[in-house]
Order: structure tokens, then C-alpha cells, then sequence
């Protein structure tokens, strides 16, 4: 085995456990150029998940302090107090977006070439997306570690560490799928009250965030061929398994359709709301 083929694993393990934010984000991007730069010849290993270390806590710096969701500060448009707490919890779910693709590439192992490539390319997006929030927190005089935060979407990585497929089911496509929802509304009244470096910055995360979702619904898709799975049975058992009390109002079906979702799908998941009240 080259070391060629065996690097992207432990360098993928290296960037996750990173504290520091500016040395991950520095140390995503070489990887990625890295990466791309191997040839397509390479073989990569064809070690299973059991050989991936499980991560209750990947890098991350001391603050923000992680709290129950309940507990965590009220936030909203009215005040510029209001709307920072607001910008510091996405750039918060952004920071955990990086963990996230990096995880994916480090722990699923024997998978195409195309799926590492993917996940590292989203986590570089992922790491663009924290430094536009970031600067705009700095611009206003506050900072990533400012209000408290909570920890749901590792606690899902953490949930779906055994199974690439139930990864690929229930992050991308139900929690990540969410922000596809919620932000353009979050676009429109941050327009409505000239917060246009807001506007821009959501812009870019909402266009990048479609095709991460299309690229998870590939992968479950994909995954459930191999596996001779029904794709709507599948997934439907796993929320039903993981996440029974997930809503699914106000789906942005134009948004989804474009990020991989059939109308079937959405119809299912409308109906599934109803059937959850």
C-alpha cells in the first residue's frame, strides 16, 4: 500500500482534530490541493469503519461554551444584538459543517475516489463559509465564541458514525437539507433591513449548501443501489429510527428539487409532518 493511498485518511483525521480554527482552515485547503493533485491511479485502502477512531469531540477552540438548546441566547432581526447572536449561531453550524466533511472523509472507507474528492471539496466550502461569517462578526466587534452554542449536529455525526449511508441519509439530507428551507426567509428580512454584507454572505452558503445536499442524496441513493436498499423505505425507517420528531413544514420545494429531492420525496416528507402532529 503507497503512502499516497493511505495519507488522505490520517490527514483528514488531523485537520478534524485541530482546535484552532485559522490552522483547520489553512490545513483543509492544502489537503484539498493535496488531494487533487494524486493521481486518479492511486488505489485507495479498502479498511472498514470499524477502523476509524470514534470522535465524541473533534477540534474545536474553548468557546463557545456548548449548552442545552434550551439554554442557548434568543435571537432575531430587531436588534443588532439581536441579529450578531443570530449570524453567531450559523457560524457556528458552519464550523461543525467543516467537522462534518471531514469526518465523512476520514471514517468511510472502500468508497469511489469521487466521494472523498466531494466531501473534501465541500469542506473547503464549508471552511469559506466560516470566514465570511467570521470577519462580518469581527467587523461588527464581536467573535466566533461570543454567545453560547449547541452541539446537535455532531451529536448526529457522533449518532452515524457506524453506517456511510445513515450519514448520508440523515445529515445532508434532514439537517443540512433544513437550511435550504429557513434561509432564503432569513435573506429576505435581512434585506428588509440593509444588512446587505449578511445578504451576500447567506447568498453564497444557500448556493453552495444545494449542491452539498444534491451530493449527500447522490450518495444515499448511490449507497442504496449497491445495498439492493428501496431508497424510500430506507430513509423513511431511518427517521423513523433516528428522528421521529423531526418537522417538515414549509419545505422550499424549488430549493430541494434542485439540491436532488424528487417531488415524490417531498410529498412524502409533507405527509409526514402531518402524520407526526
Amino acid at each position: 500500500m503507497t503512502s499516497e493511498s493511505i495519507y488522505v485518511f490520517s490527514a483528514a483525521l488531523n485537520c478534524l482534530l485541530l482546535s484552532d480554527p485559522q490552522e483547520k482552515i489553512k490545513a483543509v485547503r492544502e489537503l484539498n490541493n493535496r488531494w487533487l493533485a494524486t493521481s486518479d491511479s492511486v488505489r485507495l485502502p479498502d479498511e472498514s469503519v470499524s477502523d476509524a477512531l470514534r470522535i465524541a469531540v473533534p477540534g474545536r477552540p474553548g468557546l463557545p461554551r456548548l449548552v442545552n438548546p434550551r439554554e442557548v441566547p434568543r435571537r432575531g432581526f430587531n436588534s443588532e444584538s439581536a441579529r450578531l447572536k443570530l449570524v453567531h449561531a450559523i457560524t457556528h453550524i458552519e464550523f461543525n459543517a467543516i467537522n462534518l466533511a471531514l469526518d465523512a472523509v476520514y471514517r468511510f472507507r472502500g468508497l469511489p475516489r469521487q466521494f472523498y474528492t466531494d466531501w473534501l471539496n465541500i469542506a473547503v466550502e464549508e471552511v469559506l463559509h466560516f470566514s465570511l461569517l467570521e470577519d462580518y462578526l469581527k467587523s461588527r466587534g464581536s467573535y466566533y465564541g461570543a454567545y453560547d452554542s449547541h452541539n446537535g449536529l455532531w451529536e448526529m455525526a457522533v449518532k452515524t458514525d457506524h453506517d456511510v449511508l445513515v450519514r448520508m441519509a440523515l445529515v445532508p439530507r434532514v439537517l443540512e437539507a433544513r437550511g435550504l428551507d429557513v434561509t432564503p426567509g432569513m435573506i429576505s428580512k435581512f434585506e428588509h433591513i440593509g444588512e446587505t454584507d449578511v445578504v451576500d454572505i447567506l447568498n453564497i452558503i444557500q448556493r453552495d449548501e444545494i449542491g452539498h445536499v444534491e451530493r449527500g442524496n447522490y450518495w444515499f441513493k448511490e449507497l442504496c443501489r449497491q445495498r439492493s436498499l428501496d431508497p424510500r423505505l430506507t430513509f423513511h425507517k431511518l427517521l423513523d429510527e433516528y428522528m421521529e420528531e423531526s418537522i417538515f413544514d414549509s419545505l422550499n420545494q424549488e430549493i430541494r428539487i434542485r439540491a436532488g429531492f424528487s417531488k415524490q420525496e417531498l410529498i412524502d416528507l409533507a405527509s409526514r409532518n402531518r402524520h407526526t402532529r
